[in-house]
């Protein structure tokens, strides 16, 4: 592989004007068709082989138009202290509200008077008006929003308290101001990591091309494949994040060969050799973590995972080809002014075989091997004892921040109400009335319930819909524990559904995915890294190193949101069960990044030994070549990350800070500090390969040791790059 990638990377360099008009011309393609497609719909959520899933289907065929998945709003009515709900002026400010939400748009099924649908609180001080809408609530218009927002506000001004709240308001957070800052920290690092401008440029010009093509191809394709609006955010989370990484590695890699005295074209032939092999595995572990999202058979996060992939694949291509040719026009200035100035020959600088940071810390970790493992592994392991009290769910909107109406209309709802009324379940019955009748009664002499209303029966009678509201909130065990009950007591008819059930039943699936997601992803990328490092206990290693990290990671979130700790320093006013899809998430992404880092070290690590270096001064060579770079892009991936805990949003929150604690974790306890100390004790037993798996692998020379040979001969067998 080396050898053909050194060929490739010098045809892109000596084809550099040609290499970048076809990728302009690709970005252009796509900007260009998602610029003309039809707009892009949200797909239906769904949670195939679940009850509450098999719950709605029954209710579309049963109640037709009923929008029994469509999402709800409830306007929530507050009136002054010593006045109620029931006063004149107040029920006429309630009466204009339900006239303006019936005209205020199409996608409305119902909308109920609270004084004749019982929804007014015991004290009368409380009245709320509910809203149902025939799509989900990624699928509403903003108009319809609007309208809803707007009947709110209009009715704010008479005298009540009024707040809105319901996942009709649900819409994908503004992700932008985190991403720009993320770039800016990203374009500082990489300008102190290189000194030079046109260096630190050139990862994320590369980056920002990638992402867009990747993109831009998602938006133009979302209608005739279904995908759903939020199928972009994770391919440009992990877009710009691999983008930024692959490209540094070349980039620096192609300085090095610079700075060793080789010709530019040569420096480019081998920096995609080499670096570029690494690119193409680490790629490969990233694209095998996102496609295993497939596993957990959920159709939304099987689209995201692949749309993500499919992005990862242009960043490694980008690599490969673009950043070569960029290279070419780059010139000396990939070396900053005072680098230039000392440049040997022309060469673009000079070889520095002085210790830097790497160096000197690869030299501490190998004279104190066993306190480094230990001290890396024990505090990781105290981070991850709070993960052992993970509790899964999905937040509501209690867990959001009081500044927003949808959390003051759920507190005045729990207060007026009861918490439970903020998550009612819906229970079908797939029966006559009898059947109905008896799911009442049995659904009574069960705990946890603070009522149960009569059954409602279809047109036809042979199915019935009865809410129960819990005692406790939506996203309590005690709310988990009554939907349990309510279907072991009830019979085969009976099936339990509801945003609440959903949301249980999404956890549970979440949970048993889990596993078999893990089995699938490092198995086989343990089959990768053995083909790659040609070794058991690497890639071994590796995957512990990975879960470690991973586990520790889910150790600080579980601290902090749902135990509080430092809650406050994080934005977090209400603690409450870690996101369902948290730890899935987790794994896929970050799993990924971590073997970018991992294979980048080793493999110039592997490199040093193979050439005939001693196990420890390849340790040493590996960090001093690769330290540096793992450092930037993993600093990188901290600070893209973090710009994301700013949000309000709490699952977005959570998202960033579990990302950047683990990304933290990974690259400077385990990757810095566990691998070489376990690289350091294992000696040349890490690179020990069975003869008969040695005789069966193929040789993919990440090393490069092909590309002498390949340097002699590459003008004679340049590659047609438009066919590569």
């Amino acid at each position: 592989m080396a050898t053909f990638l050194y060929k490739l990377g010098r045809a892109a360099f000596r084809r550099r004007r040609l290499v970048a008009l076809l990728w302009v011309a690709l970005l252009a393609v796509a900007g260009i068709g998602a610029a003309t497609a039809p707009a892009p719909t949200s797909s239906s959520f769904s949670i195939p082989g679940t009850e509450a899933q098999r719950a709605f289907d029954l209710l579309e065929e049963r109640f037709p138009g009923a929008g029994a998945d469509g999402a709800t709003a409830r306007v929530v009515f507050q009136a002054p202290e010593g006045e109620k709900m029931t006063d004149p002026a107040h029920k006429a400010v309630v009466e204009e509200t339900v006239a303006a939400l019936k005209s205020g748009s199409d996608q409305i099924v119902s909308v109920t008077d609270p004084y004749t649908a019982q929804a007014v609180s015991q004290n009368g001080s409380t009245a709320y008006v509910s809203v149902s809408y025939e799509v989900n609530a990624m699928e509403l218009t903003d108009e319809t929003r609007e309208a809803l927002t707007r009947a709110g506000q209009d009715a704010q001004g008479k005298g009540l308290t009024v707040e809105v709240g319901g996942d009709a308001l649900q819409s994908m957070p503004e992700t932008g101001a985190g991403e720009v800052v993320g770039v800016v920290i990203a374009g500082i690092v990489l300008a102190l990591t290189f000194g030079s401008l046109v260096a630190a440029g050139l990862p994320l010009l590369t980056a920002v091309i990638g992402v867009g093509i990747g993109v831009s191809s998602i938006t133009a394709l979302a209608k005739v494949l279904d995908l759903g609006t939020t199928t972009s955010t994770l391919a440009m989370m992990i877009g710009l994040a691999v983008g930024i990484d692959y490209a540094l590695f070349i980039v620096s890699r192609y300085r090095a060969e610079l700075a060793e005295g080789r010709a530019h074209e040569e420096a480019a032939g081998r920096a995609v050799g080499t670096a570029g092999s690494a690119v193409v595995f680490a790629g490969l572990t990233v694209v095998i973590a996102l496609v295993g999202l497939a596993v957990v058979n959920i159709p939304m996060l099987t689209k995201m995972g692949f749309a993500a992939a499919a992005t990862v694949v242009i960043a490694v291509l980008i690599a490969l080809t673009l950043i070569p040719a960029l290279l070419g026009f780059a010139g000396e200035k990939v070396f900053g002014r005072k680098q230039r100035r000392n440049a040997d020959g022309g060469a673009g600088g000079k070889a520095d075989d002085k210790p830097n940071g790497g160096t000197r810390w690869a030299r501490f970790v190998i004279r104190r091997p066993v306190l480094v493992l230990l001290l890396g592994v024990l505090g990781l392991g105290a981070v991850a004892l709070p993960a052992a009290s993970l509790e899964m769910g999905l937040p509501d909107d209690g867990a959001k921040p009081t500044s927003t109406s949808e959390r003051r209309a759920y507190d005045i709802l729990s207060d007026g109400f009861g918490p439970g009324f903020n998550g009612p379940l819906l229970v079908v019955v797939d029966g006559d009335k009898a059947t109905a009748d008896r799911t009442v009664s049995t659904i009574k002499r069960l705990d946890g319930w603070a009522a149960v209303t009569p059954a409602t029966p279809n047109e036809a009678g042979d199915a019935a819909m009865i809410t129960v509201v819990p005692k406790d909130r939506p996203s309590s065990v005690a709310t988990e524990d009554l939907v349990h009950d309510i279907r072991d007591a009830t019979g085969d008819e009976v099936l339990v559904t509801g945003a609440t059930a959903m949301n249980i039943d999404f956890s549970q699936k979440m949970n048993d995915a889990l596993v078999p997601y893990l089995a699938l992803v490092v198995g086989l990328a343990f089959v990768l890294l053995t083909l790659v490092f040609r070794s058991v206990l690497v890639p071994l290693k590796a995957a512990l190193g990975f879960l470690l990290s991973v586990v520790a990671a889910l150790g600080a979130v579980v601290a902090v949101f749902q135990w509080g700790w430092l809650g406050s320093l994080f934005g977090v006013e209400q603690t409450g069960p870690i996101m369902s899809m948290m730890p899935i998430f987790m794994v896929g992404v970050v799993f990924g990044l971590a073997m970018d880092y991992e294979v980048f070290l080793v493999t110039r690590m592997r490199e040093g030994y193979v050439h005939g270096q001693r196990p420890g001064e390849a340790i040493v060579t590996g960090f001093r070549h690769s330290a540096r770079v793992v450092t930037a892009a993993a600093v990188i991936m901290i600070a893209v990350f973090s710009g994301f805990i700013g949000m309000d949003d709490q699952m977005i929150k959570m998202i960033g800070f579990g990302l950047a604690v683990a990304v933290l974790f990974d690259a400077f306890v385990v990757r810095m500090a566990i691998v070489p100390a376990v690289l350091a004790l294992l000696g040349h037993k890490a690179w020990w390969l069975p003869k008969w798996l040695d005789r069966i692998l193929p040789n993919v020379d990440v090393e490069g040791e092909g590309l002498a040979t390949a340097a002699a001969g590459a003008d004679a067998a340049e590659p047609d790059l438009v066919k590569v």
